[in-house]
């Protein structure tokens, strides 16, 4: 029998307070929804940032998250779809623009592009 873990997610978006069984094998999001809670969603492949949280406390395994560079995971950021807990947990659910911005900001948005270098605005 896995370990089971108490999980709070806080959700900004709409002031509510998520507090979840999860067991160690078993994805945080999918979890969730099996209890009844909405969470922010989209892709459940760890490639977007749409369920994008910021761990408060506790320790958290998201070998699949793709969509977040060592730099975010490092600055405590993590993706529910893909993310397995290993300690409970409170996490705190992102605006995804924000993330999305400081995951891929440095590509986008700095101009029209052509063979990777950004070309002044004619």
């Amino acid at each position: 029998m896995p370990l089971t873990h108490t999980i709070t997610v806080r959700d900004r978006a709409t002031g509510t307070t998520h507090i979840l069984e999860v067991p160690e094998n078993r994805y945080i999001l999918h979890s969730a929804e099996h209890q009844g809670s909405e969470l922010p969603f989209s892709c459940r492949n760890g490639a977007c940032t749409t369920c994008a949280v910021r761990v408060i406390s506790g320790e958290i395994h998201q070998p699949e998250a793709i969509g977040l560079s060592p730099e975010l995971r490092k600055q405590g950021y993590a993706l529910l779809c893909v993310s397995y807990a290993r300690s409970d947990l409170e996490v705190e659910t992102q605006d995804e623009d924000e993330v999305y911005e400081l995951q891929f900001g440095r590509f986008f948005a700095k101009g029209r592009v052509r063979a990777g270098f950004p070309l002044d605005e004619d």
